[in-house]
């Protein structure tokens, strides 16, 4: 008999990555979602008893979808699938009553033990063809560019969020990645931070390897540095340097770390320049005004790090040049046309 499953995640990338890591000896009937909502609403039409769900997406995300499951007693299994690898989310969703949490990038022997362990799955040991429906072929479409790009960026971050989380003792919310290409005059209204009142903090690195090239900034608003200073562990101090130091620190965590994940996934090695400060205690159109770039279109990634309950939050910008975008592009048609999203 043929098992309801249902796909959730927001990318494309990611739902077509997770249907081909499922066995294919498994008899399944798949549909997939790109929210929280839609998948809510498949479950109670009964579409699926087994969910694979994504945390970080726009609008209802994962929490809130294990909540509505757990409240009204709906017949969903479901299994967290997330770049979000920070202990502390999985304590919440095990708390919240998800079977289990798988880490992105999906590895298809873990899940097919994670499937066994949990009497959902047997080797039969036959290729029924994988899922038996239509929707099967979103599995095999192509993937646009942007999204394998925003995808991969998700898996990074969540790997850099979860150093941070261990390192400060922390949760960090994380974002759904922006990417976006611009022209370099439209960078400072692009970011989710313009029109903050407050002032903010700069440092950048250059970053380069296999064709692609580029700046990482990280943008501090400065309301915290004080707290942030303390969780880094950095000695008190009245000097010029009190506010440069952590900030440093944070760059070389965050930038480091972000970039190898990043690289990793598409068979990539980057080198990292020496962090710069832009800018301490500026408004953000000052600090970014000192950044002047030749290239004439941009493409960027924004993240926006949110440390809860210390009201921390920084702002993580990947700057491409146009060069890097063709290389770029080719990297990730590969990654997204790979049977899992780690290089053989």
């Amino acid at each position: 008999m043929s098992t309801g499953v249902i796909i959730c995640d927001d990318s494309s990338m990611a739902r077509k990555q997770m249907a081909r890591a499922l066995p294919t000896d498994w008899d399944t009937t798949l549909t997939f979602v790109e929210d929280g909502d839609a998948c809510l609403e498949a479950i109670r039409n009964g579409k699926g008893s087994v969910v694979f769900l994504d945390l970080n997406m726009p609008g209802s995300d994962g929490y809130v979808v294990l909540e509505c499951v757990h409240r009204e007693e709906l017949p969903a299994l479901v299994l967290v699938v997330s770049g979000d690898i920070q202990p502390e989310a999985y304590a919440r969703v095990r708390r919240l009553g998800a079977l289990n949490f798988i880490r992105k990038p999906i590895d298809p022997q873990v899940l097919a033990r994670t499937l066994k362990d949990y009497g959902l799955y047997s080797p039969s040991g036959s290729d029924p063809g994988a899922a038996t429906t239509p929707e099967a072929a979103v599995a095999e479409q192509d993937v646009p560019w942007q999204d394998a790009l925003q995808e991969t960026a998700n898996i990074a971050m969540g790997q850099a969020g979860d150093l941070l989380a261990r390192l400060l003792d922390v949760f960090i919310k994380l974002p759904v990645p922006r990417v976006n290409m611009l022209a370099a005059s439209e960078l400072r209204m692009a970011l989710n931070i313009t029109g903050s009142t407050s002032s903010w903090s700069g440092v950048c690195q250059g970053f380069n390897g296999a064709g692609i090239a580029g700046e990482a900034l990280l943008l501090l608003n400065n309301a915290r540095m004080e707290t942030l200073s303390h969780l880094l562990g950095s000695p008190e101090e009245d000097s010029a340097n009190q506010d440069i130091e952590p900030l440093m620190d944070l760059s070389s965590i965050m930038v480091g770390s972000f970039l190898r994940g990043f690289g990793q996934q598409m068979d990539r090695r980057f080198g990292l320049s020496h962090p710069v400060v832009l800018g301490t205690h500026l408004d953000i159109s000052d600090l970014l005004d000192g950044s002047q770039y030749a290239w004439q279109q941009i493409l960027t990634i924004e993240l926006t790090y949110t440390i809860e309950s210390h009201d921390i939050e920084c702002d993580l910008l990947l700057l491409f040049s146009e060069e890097s975008v063709a290389p770029l592009r080719e990297a990730l048609t590969w990654l997204s046309d790979a049977r899992t999203g780690v290089p053989a």
